[in-house]
């Protein structure tokens, strides 16, 4: 979804909660040139889950490419990362 030059994403992270988990997630996208909108996290019954609205704008890639190198961050921390673009998200979402 392109929003007054946006171009946002949902990226999720879901695993056993632990030290760093921001940190690293923040930092990659830091070094990908994406930036951090908004982010919501929380931990149920041990599990941490994190939400994060990301502008992909100025990225050096796009989601195509940025989704696996989340995916290998995440099974290298041992969690769960996705991205979506935000329509694609809101799509599925819809009730």
């Amino acid at each position: 979804m392109k929003k007054e030059g946006k171009d946002l994403a949902i990226v999720l992270v879901v695993g056993e909660d632990q030290t760093g988990i921001v940190a690293q997630v923040a930092d990659f996208l830091w070094k990908e040139n994406i930036n951090i909108e908004d982010i919501n996290q929380k931990i149920m019954q041990g599990v941490f889950v994190m939400t994060m609205l990301v502008d992909m704008a100025g990225a050096r890639s796009d989601v195509g490419v940025v989704g696996p190198k989340l995916e290998k961050l995440g099974e290298k921390i041992g969690l769960s990362i996705q991205i979506q673009h935000h329509k694609i998200f809101e799509v599925m979402h819809r009730v």
